[in-house]
This record gives C-alpha cells, sequence and structure tokens, in this order.
C-alpha cells in the first residue's frame, strides 16, 4: 500500500512539473539585426546661416514667442551632411528688454530644437548670434539734438568750418524688428550630437 501511495505522489509531482514547465515559454537563441548609428558631434560655437521665416518684434512679440528659421546651407561634416539645406529650427524670445531714452529695444532668442527636410527632429541648443552677447538691438538711439561747433583753420584765408554733432540728449529708442526672410546666423551654445545618419 505504501509503494501505491508514493508512486501516486510522484506521479503527481512529475505532471506538476510538466504543466509547470509548459507555462514558461522557451527563449530561443534569437538574433535581431539591430541598425548602428553614426553619431557626429558638432561642437558648441559652430555657425549655421539662417533665414527668418517670419517677422519678429519687440513691439507685440512677449517674452516666451515661438520663432522659426530655415537653414540657407547645407552643413558637412566628415564629408555628410548632417544639416541640409531647408532644415526648420524652432525657439523661442527667451528674453525682451524694453525701449527707454537713449536706447533701442533688444531680445534674445534661443534656439531648442531642428526638424530636418525628412521629419527627423533633434534637440540642440543655440542662440540668434550677435557679436553683442547675442543681444539683438540695444543700440543707442538717435540723438534729440544737434549741436554746431565752428573749426577755426590757421594759414591762407583763416577759414572757419562750421561742424556739427550730436548733443547729449538722446530721443526715446525705436523697437527692434528681425524682418521676414532677413539673414542671420545660429550659434550652437552647446554640442549637437548628430544620430541620424544610419549605416548598415
Amino acid at each position: 500500500m505504501k509503494r501505491v501511495v508514493i508512486i501516486l505522489l510522484i506521479g503527481m509531482m512529475s505532471l506538476f512539473n510538466v504543466c509547470k514547465a509548459a507555462e514558461e515559454p522557451v527563449m530561443e537563441d534569437v538574433k535581431l539585426d539591430l541598425r548602428s548609428y553614426d553619431v557626429i558631434e558638432v561642437p558648441a560655437g559652430t555657425f549655421i546661416p539662417v533665414v527668418s521665416a517670419q517677422e519678429i518684434s519687440t513691439q507685440y512679440c512677449p517674452v516666451g514667442y515661438k520663432v522659426r528659421f530655415t537653414s540657407t546651407n547645407d552643413l558637412y561634416m566628415h564629408e555628410t551632411n548632417i544639416i541640409p539645406q531647408n532644415s526648420e529650427f524652432y525657439g523661442y524670445i527667451e528674453q525682451i528688454h524694453e525701449p527707454v531714452v537713449g536706447t533701442n529695444a533688444s531680445m534674445i532668442i534661443k534656439i531648442n530644437k531642428v526638424i530636418l527636410p525628412d521629419g527627423f527632429e533633434m534637440p540642440i541648443r543655440g542662440y540668434i548670434y550677435t557679436a553683442n552677447n547675442n543681444l539683438i538691438g540695444g543700440e543707442m538711439s538717435e540723438p534729440a539734438s544737434w549741436v554746431k561747433m565752428p573749426h577755426y583753420q590757421s594759414g591762407i584765408g583763416n577759414n572757419t568750418t562750421l561742424q556739427i554733432r550730436p548733443g547729449r540728449d538722446r530721443k526715446m529708442g525705436k523697437h527692434t524688428v528681425i524682418t521676414s526672410g532677413e539673414n542671420r546666423i545660429i550659434i550652437l551654445s552647446d554640442s549637437a550630437w548628430i544620430t541620424h545618419t544610419l549605416t548598415d
């Protein structure tokens, strides 16, 4: 009787293990064909020529206003066209300074992504470049008055030349505008990693 009970227990355990093994899927050794990426680093400080796709003005565009620029040339690196012509750069107005007496309005435009002509999107960090720390506008306003200064010349005839120079007072500053179709330059503030180029 003990042998029958032991045989039944062993049979039930083996049946339980067979059911358990049937429930667990077995992974076969499958090799997947993975695409490899050529990562190209575009260093900070790279210039990208662009054209404005819209008018941007400090008069009616608030901080955070979204802007768009289009690249005018192909950008090559290591014989690879990494940013083709007609790529679209998107960003926003990061800062605005209103016009005051003596100074025109100014703004800083940050660029945060590029969309290539085939629709591939990449994040980047850059600004619309100016020599004044990327500040667009901010020049001195026009003089409010002009002062006449005589210059006496010695020599034959003792002639006098009248020179006009700007006075100390300045007019109210004007708003700064980037017109639609205006050529500008984007400068990268951080390295951009281009992963769109695929190899077989």
